[in-house]
């Protein structure tokens, strides 16, 4: 199909901060949402205040909530992303964020593969990170992955590790990796997604930083610990223009 995302339609596709961001614009922080999100915003939000501040474009795209960052996604965000490239005739190398949680977690750690334009670094918070095991962690996850992956080639486990970011870490780029969760999580298993991400990840030599967050359930980051995950991205965007 004829891609049909343009800058006047933009707003039914994704959110922007575009109309408010300080100019010159520094860089973009992609914010990939949980499954099962249907959120649609029609005025600016706060981390989209926040970062246009900054200089810096906060995108969310409108992703399909049972998404998981299959092709689609990917192609879908690819096209967001080059519609305000072309808009505010940013550089190629511009430098982006990949960010999220839960599934977005993923999305962002998975969009660091596949990404047209690579980005410089990602946070995720409580990242679903083994796609495999996840498939039935959960009584409500098999019909969101089937329905994500139905007309991939190969069988369903095969299209799951296209997808996941633990089979993926080999393929990652090397740039930052920052990830968050939160020990009580009882939707995405500690052990079994970010602690074996990180370790696998370490191991094969990427600058990875993992921070554990106590006595909280899932994707429920204090405030003090929100605020590293913004200056995760903030520093990553601002260390472009000082190393």
């Amino acid at each position: 199909m004829k891609q049909i995302i343009n800058y006047d339609n933009l707003r039914y596709f994704a959110y922007s901060n575009d109309k408010i961001c300080k100019k010159p614009i520094k860089g973009v922080v992609l914010s990939f949402f949980g499954l099962g999100t249907m959120d649609t915003y029609q005025e600016d939000i706060p981390d989209g205040v926040f970062y246009a501040e900054k200089g810096i474009l906060y995108v969310v795209p409108y992703n399909n909530p049972w998404a998981w960052m299959n092709r689609q996604a990917v192609d879908y965000t690819n096209e967001i992303v080059e519609v305000l490239v072309k808009q505010y005739d940013l550089p190629d190398n511009i430098p982006i964020v990949s960010s999220g949680g839960s599934m977005g977690g993923l999305s962002a750690l998975v969009y660091m593969k596949y990404a047209k334009r690579t980005p410089i670094a990602c946070v995720a918070n409580c990242p679903v990170c083994d796609l495999v095991y996840h498939y039935d962690e959960r009584f409500d996850l098999p019909r969101t992955l089937y329905s994500a992956f139905y007309n991939y080639d190969g069988d369903l486990e095969q299209a799951l590790k296209t997808a996941s970011p633990l089979h993926l870490a080999s393929e990652l780029p090397k740039v930052k990796y920052h990830i968050f969760h939160c020990d009580e999580d009882k939707a995405v298993n500690l052990q079994a997604h970010s602690e074996k991400f990180v370790k696998t990840m370490e191991n094969l030599g990427y600058d990875i930083t993992f921070d554990i967050v106590n006595g909280r359930g899932h994707c429920d980051l204090p405030e003090e610990m929100w605020q590293l995950y913004k200056q995760y991205c903030l520093d990553a965007i601002e260390n472009c223009y000082t190393d």
